[in-house]
């Protein structure tokens, strides 16, 4: 294994985004199409937080068993706004962040993806499902 590799070798280059004022709907839908569970949440090029499906799921969990799961997305998702719901602090790595000093992150930290940026710009994520991708391929 390499001990030096950087992050940009794992990770996710077509980045899918949101942009804050986008709604919840979309979100969820973006979730779907794509197969994801983390969206950057951006505005303008600079990003200003990261969405997670549990996010979504967190919000809509508490009227889910009295309704049907149709209905409470609709009423739900139009109480909050995609920044009430996103986690603002977020911690980011550059494209020359290794991926051991990735892997070191997200074990000490509670999230699972994390956004890389280069000058200010977003250019890539990072999640735990590419750390373990990346260990298998070294098996």
């Amino acid at each position: 294994m390499k001990k030096r590799t950087p992050v940009s070798a794992i990770m996710t280059k077509d980045v899918i985004t949101l942009n804050h004022t986008d709604n919840l709907e979309t979100a969820e839908e973006l979730f779907k199409k794509n197969n994801i569970r983390h969206i950057p949440v951006v505005s303008g090029e600079s990003i200003i937080g990261m969405l997670s499906f549990t996010d979504l799921l967190r919000i809509s969990f508490a009227d889910s068993a009295f309704e049907e799961e149709q209905e409470i997305d609709t009423v739900v998702y139009n109480m909050f706004t995609i920044e009430q719901v996103m986690a603002k602090n977020l911690i980011s790595v550059n494209t020359n962040t290794t991926i051991k000093e990735v892997a070191e992150i997200l074990a000490k930290k509670e999230f699972h993806a994390l956004p890389v940026v280069d000058n200010k710009k977003l250019v890539g994520i990072v999640t735990t499902t590419d750390l373990i991708n990346y260990l298998i391929e070294q098996f």
